[in-house]
């Protein structure tokens, strides 16, 4: 095979790594990053460059078990550890998901807010858009669609170049460890993670190289798709970062809303700035919005056998489609429910996901660990020694969580006693 074929054969495979990496950085994960940035200044990069290495692992695990069982992760988990704990992985799901679905069109509702217009007339008019969209094309279509989407996220990077940040300060803490025995300090880097690496990203991920007829030939053209979508995920979150510490967490601005960074950056950093803040978050919650609903109708059809996929019709695939259009009308209503603080719905969605993740992440080892399953794809030892630790720490973290919630000044003299803070 000629260059020139390896070239047209990635370009054919790409698309469901960079979608889901993309798709991470959705609303509730914009309005994360912001709020990291705001509040801790420069000191959680090194958090969120750590969880990008772990997306990496993490996507690239979906995507070659998709590549090499032709099954989505929830089949998976149906087939080899019965149908209890692939209503147990659903359920986890579901509330992950219903909850992030809201925070789509939280993003959506708060964008169009920035230039004017209301949620009442946004959120209902692009839920039916990105509805009518996905019920009437094929897989194809809409992946073109969702990578067009993905362009408007180096909004943030102009954004983040734009306010001139000191940026060998940037540098020394991005590579230097941070850590707080507080709550508030916990919850944030719980989110950080929960945004980064995202439940239902690993049953999209494998969904989608299902559904596009990718095959373990051609996985190693899947991975660079895979590995490219985790680095950008990375490097958008990092200036969203920097652009609200250089801004905001200088000028000892809080913040409530994701429409208080766009506002408050207009006088820091230029109308400019309050422009492409609104734009990146407007096209990252439509990419979003369209992602989360699919990904849980994917799951949810794969775990208990119902005709699935976006290229079928509503009468093949009734299940399918029938979940997708409720997480879509219920997502929208909870936005559009009175005096509900559309910023603190993104942000407690992440940190919901951050503390359901690694029961997800089990399942994926697990299956990824088995021969019987993966043949000369299995698991190398490294992936499973890096994915068990992580899942572990994620266990701590939450335990830490609940255990500052409950008794902070015992988790503060610990931290202390060991030297992390």
């Amino acid at each position: 095979m000629n260059r020139r074929e390896r070239i047209g054969l990635f370009l054919a495979v790409m698309g469901p790594g960079i979608v889901t990496a993309f798709a991470d950085n959705d609303a509730g994960g914009i309005a994360t990053y912001a709020a990291a940035g705001a509040k801790y200044g420069y000191s959680l990069i090194f958090t969120m460059l750590i969880s990008t290495i772990l997306l990496a692992i993490a996507q690239e695990i979906s995507a070659r078990t998709g590549a090499v069982t032709g099954r989505g992760l929830s089949d998976l988990i149906r087939e080899h550890y019965g149908v209890k704990w692939a209503f147990f992985a659903m359920s986890v799901l579901l509330i992950a998901n219903l909850g992030t679905t809201a925070s789509e069109f939280s993003g959506i509702a708060t964008s169009f807010e920035i230039f004017g217009v209301s949620k009442y007339i946004s959120v209902p008019v692009m839920g039916a858009i990105i509805w009518w969209l996905v019920i009437k094309t094929d897989y194809g279509k809409i992946e073109k669609i969702f990578l067009l989407l993905c362009l408007t996220f180096f909004s943030y990077v102009i954004s983040g170049v734009m306010v001139n940040p000191p940026w060998h300060r940037v540098l020394i803490e991005s590579i230097t460890p941070s850590f707080s025995g507080t709550p508030a300090f916990l919850m944030m880097a719980i989110g950080v993670i929960g945004t980064t690496i995202t439940p239902w990203g690993q049953f999209y991920v494998q969904a989608s190289v299902v559904d596009k007829g990718i095959m373990a030939k051609d996985y190693r053209y899947t991975r660079w798709d895979v590995l490219i979508g985790s680095f950008f995920t990375g490097f958008i979150a990092f200036f969203i970062i920097v652009a609200t510490a250089a801004t905001l967490y200088v000028n000892k601005i809080p913040i409530e809303t994701a429409k208080d960074v766009a506002l408050a950056l207009k006088p820091l950093a230029g109308e400019y700035a309050t422009f492409l803040f609104g734009f990146g978050l407007l096209g990252a919650s439509m990419l979003a919005a369209f992602v989360l609903p699919l990904s849980t109708a994917y799951a949810v059809c794969e775990a208990f056998g119902f005709e699935h996929g976006i290229s079928k019709s509503y009468k093949e695939a009734p299940m399918f489609f029938g979940l997708y259009t409720v997480l879509i009308v219920l997502g929208a209503a909870i936005v559009l429910w009175p005096n509900l603080s559309l910023y603190h719905v993104m942000l407690t969605t992440q940190v919901v996901n951050g503390v359901l993740l690694p029961p997800i992440l089990i399942f994926m080892v697990l299956i990824a660990s088995k021969k019987s399953i993966m043949g000369d794809f299995v698991n190398t030892k490294f992936f499973n020694v890096v994915s068990w630790a992580f899942t572990f720490i994620l266990i701590i973290l939450t335990l830490l969580l609940l255990l500052s919630t409950v008794f902070p000044d015992l988790v503060s003299m610990i931290f202390r006693t060991i030297g992390l803070v």
